[in-house]
């Protein structure tokens, strides 16, 4: 499928489902094709409080099963959505990106790197070597994704990758570039997510190289620059990169095969969302507005931040686990609730008190029952300006009682 039958394939499929679907770009490639984002939801396009999920394909040129999947992926959603109830669980619950092609200029050019033969999984910031820190001189189609993390609050990703079967999660590399295990802060959460995809595939989990069929990235092969740290660091999205296929360029007569062996992982990952975790919103006491607070787990050190308009969080962890939950905000006493998970999703709501400053709080003492919070301070300023207009009356005042006695004292002296 050439990049023009890609995007007149986007263009039919959101055509015929339009109720649930919306096709977007979050920019071009190098060469100028649009890089072109399919949205799946009962609702695309609207804010509600509810998980984002992203696929991306084809980030290295030489691996084109990815984007094939994700075609037949989205199809598949709309063909059953009100008929099979996965497919309308998905739909009716999570808000579904499917990007099948980050590198199309690769594609064409059937190589790993882009136009200008660049590794796009190398091209991020790393958290361990200063590369890749010049914002200008990341590659058009990398610049398209981080932007595109700063427009949605994506809760989980991944991206597919072919040349190998497996499940990988971070940390891709290690502080002195050597070959170990070398976990995040969350990485009983990854093991769990890998462990979905991999136990759901045809044969995964059988893997004789890779147990269970997953692996730490900094296990396997260190790599720097990778999107799936960034994604993690910079924008709390929890990624994982999946190997789907030993072949990297198969014959298209297979495409068929490999979809039914990954549909069911590819299906229960973005599904895992609503399934497990906690999930909540973040309220103000005062005026019940909502919040985007950050959320930590203690004894983690990993924090993810509610929405900016809807103040909606999804938190992934592992179920089955006592969790102590925080929620913090500046100009706000932070809250926290221990929760038993169990192997279903929790929600967590969090309604977090203002704190008082000494001025408010001596002011809602005496006048809490005619002053609301927001007007104390202006009640404040008012009350000084009338101390030093009063003040000043009294200071005048002193003035013209004294100029008499100083006139008579002159005198005094002009007699003697």
């Amino acid at each position: 499928m050439s990049n023009s039958d890609l995007e007149n394939a986007l263009m039919s499929l959101n055509s015929r489902c339009s109720g649930i679907s919306r096709v977007y770009s979050i920019g071009k490639s190098v060469h100028g094709v649009p890089l072109w984002v399919m949205e799946i939801s009962d609702k695309p396009g609207k804010e509600e409080a509810e998980p984002a999920f992203k696929y991306i394909g084809n980030v290295h040129g030489d691996e084109p099963v990815g984007r094939e999947l994700l075609i037949l992926l989205a199809n598949w959603l709309c063909d059953n959505y009100m008929k099979d109830p996965l497919a309308t669980l998905i739909v009716d619950n999570v808000h579904l990106h499917i990007l099948p092609s980050m590198n199309p200029d690769g594609f064409s050019l059937r190589r790993r790197g882009n136009a200008n033969n660049i590794d796009l999984n190398r091209d991020f910031p790393d958290q361990f070597f200063h590369m890749n820190d010049d914002p200008g001189a990341h590659q058009p189609e990398t610049k398209a994704i981080m932007r595109w993390l700063e427009e949605i609050r994506f809760t989980a990703s991944a991206s597919l990758h072919g040349g190998a079967l497996v499940a990988n999660y971070p940390w891709d590399g290690t502080e002195n570039k050597k070959k170990y295990y070398y976990g995040c802060p969350d990485d009983e959460t990854f093991k769990y997510m890998a462990s979905i995809y991999s136990r759901s595939h045809h044969n995964m989990s059988l893997s004789e190289e890779f147990p269970g069929g997953i692996t730490n990235g900094a296990y396997w092969y260190p790599i720097y620059g990778g999107m799936q740290d960034w994604n993690y660091l910079h924008a709390g999205c929890f990624e994982l990169t999946l190997e789907i296929s030993d072949d990297k360029w198969p014959n298209a007569s297979e495409l068929p095969t490999l979809f039914e062996y990954n549909k069911m992982s590819m299906l229960n990952l973005v599904a895992s969302l609503m399934k497990t975790g906690i999930h909540g919103r973040i309220f103000s006491s005062d005026e019940g507005k909502p919040l985007p607070a950050s959320i930590a787990i203690k004894g983690l050190n990993s924090t993810i931040h509610a929405r900016e308009t809807l103040a909606d969080y999804h938190r992934l962890l592992v179920p089955g686990g006592k969790y102590e939950v925080i929620a913090t905000m500046p100009g706000y006493k932070s809250r926290s609730t221990s929760i038993m998970l169990g192997e279903e999703a929790m929600t967590v709501d969090f309604v977090m008190d203002p704190v008082i400053t000494p001025i408010n709080s001596f002011l809602q003492r005496g006048w809490s029952c005619s002053l609301p919070g927001p007007h104390l301070e202006v009640f404040f300023i008012l009350v000084l300006v009338l101390v030093s207009v009063f003040l000043c009356f009294l200071l005048k005042r002193r003035v013209v009682l004294n100029y008499p006695k100083q006139r008579q004292t002159k005198r005094s002296v002009l007699g003697v």
